[in-house]
């Protein structure tokens, strides 16, 4: 049996999913599950890389006590962070989150520099303050120091991919989040890095998916037992989740479902005009040159931040965590807390700075719907429901604003990652955009990240062909208007 592994690390947690062709269907297997927390380190909000690697070698482990030894292996994360390196290849400086709040108010000085406009009609990405250019903007100012020292510049996926082979490579998907890749030439934009007197060095020449980066490094190898090939994917989640949508035609609406909501369309041109620009859509570079137009919507972190701290699990530098709570509420309980509570009408804008990192998610929305003159939720189901209808009223939004830009009628939503099994959600957004929905597959970003290895070990001809396997492997759910 030809085993591959995704490495799929999200916002919460990291999986290990392996992957096969069996009678002309894909099998997944999760070998191995383990936490991502941020960490409050130097005075930022922070990834912790040691925990994460470790986690990384105790899911390639986990495949050698299985006896299920991968061909290859791609790693894909979030995108926009980064780490530096120097000449020895040693860290410089934190992995700071984007979630930190070390960006506020850079773009008005990225702004002195070089104007949004001309920059979103040479990269074709949305204004969002956490945006690579704004965080290394932010690094400029407080650790100038640390930009001079520095050789390389990573994003989070090619760090761990050095640490398993010791190649530094950065990949096209995940380097188009930075803000700084120029959709005409699929390069870094030697005007806007200029512009902004960042080290030219850091800015090194961009790998597509598929490109071999080669086997463990000898004492990976030593440590999990084995050797196998490293490969890139799409390296970040979204275009690996994007590849995996076994939309029937192209007249469907994507939807990547998980801490946040990446809802958009395929296409083989970015879109920067100005209408674009204005409506906040983004086009962010995929495999095989696709490009990924859509719109960032904040998703699930609303209902995972209330649910964490309903349970007693919020943490907020200088003060302790709440009292675990008496009842730990899942995901679908609070799901029907908000089926019973339709009706509550209040609305709030997902996508505002406030609800980003707020201390008190509750507090957040709650105060969102008094100073914008609505009702303000009181109960767990009423506080659910401003989230639903919120989330559910953004897709409709965006969705026209898609079909405005494009010219194009769609007539489905596909619905992947691990926000299609929410049911309620999925009623809601159907209700609201009138459109059917389709939900599945859950594991939609590893799955893309298993096609570009299958496509690369030469078991899958091309991505059609990938996308008719998954619609016959897995089970997608219909929603109905």
């Amino acid at each position: 049996m030809k085993y591959y592994l995704a490495i799929d690390i999200g916002a919460s947690s990291g999986r290990h999913i392996l992957g096969h062709i069996e009678d002309g269907r894909m099998v997944l297997e999760e070998i191995w599950r383990f936490e991502n927390k941020r960490i409050h380190k130097n005075g930022h909000d922070c990834w912790d890389l040691e925990s994460l690697h470790r986690g990384i070698l105790d899911g390639l482990r986990a495949c050698k006590t299985a006896g299920k030894i991968p061909e290859t292996v791609g790693i894909d994360t979030w995108g926009v962070d980064f780490v530096l390196l120097d000449k020895e290849d040693n860290l410089i400086g934190d992995a700071v989150s984007y979630r930190d709040s070390r960006t506020e108010k850079m773009d008005i000085i990225f702004e002195r520099f070089i104007p949004h406009t001309l920059v979103y009609n040479r990269t074709g990405i949305q204004k969002q303050l956490f945006n690579t250019v704004y965080q290394l903007i932010a690094l400029k100012r407080e650790h100038p120091e640390q930009l001079k020292e520095a050789e390389w510049l990573l994003m989070i996926p090619e760090y761990f991919n050095f640490l398993l082979t010791g190649v530094k490579q950065n990949e096209y998907t995940n380097a188009t989040t930075t803000g700084m890749i120029y959709t005409t030439t699929k390069t870094w934009d030697q005007g806007i890095i200029g512009a902004l007197t960042l080290p030219w060095k850091l800015f090194r020449p961009l790998a597509m998916p598929g490109t071999v980066l080669g086997g463990f490094a000898e004492a990976v190898q030593q440590e999990v037992g084995f050797n196998s090939t490293v490969i890139l994917p799409a390296t970040h989640d979204t275009g690996s989740a994007f590849l995996a949508v076994p939309a029937k035609d192209d007249n469907a609406v994507y939807l990547s479902s998980g801490t946040w909501s990446l809802l958009g369309v395929e296409n083989d041109r970015a879109i920067t005009s100005e209408e674009s620009r204005l409506q906040n859509f983004t086009n962010e570079g995929g495999a095989w040159h696709r490009y990924r137009y859509l719109k960032n919507i904040m998703g699930l972190w609303m209902i995972q931040s209330v649910r964490r701290e309903l349970n007693g699990e919020a943490n907020v530098e200088g003060r302790e965590a709440r009292t675990a709570a008496d009842h730990a509420w899942t995901f679908a309980e609070l799901a029907e807390e908000a089926r019973k509570a339709e009706g509550f009408g209040s609305i709030v804008d997902v996508n505002k700075d406030r609800f980003l990192a707020p201390d008190s998610m509750i507090e957040a929305i709650r105060a969102e719907c008094a100073e914008s003159g609505q009702p303000v939720p009181e109960s767990v189901g009423e506080i659910m429901q401003v989230i639903y209808t919120s989330l559910a009223r953004c897709y409709k939004e965006a969705i026209e604003g898609l079909q405005t830009l494009t010219g194009k009628t769609y007539t489905s939503i596909n619905i992947v990652g691990g926000g299609c099994q929410d049911a309620y959600l999925n009623e809601r957004t159907a209700s609201a955009t009138g459109l059917p929905v389709y939900a599945g597959p859950v594991e939609g970003t590893a799955i893309g990240n298993l096609l570009v290895q299958m496509i690369a070990g030469g078991e899958l001809e091309g991505l059609q062909q990938g996308r008719d396997m998954i619609r016959s492997s897995f089970d997608i759910q219909e929603v109905q208007a």
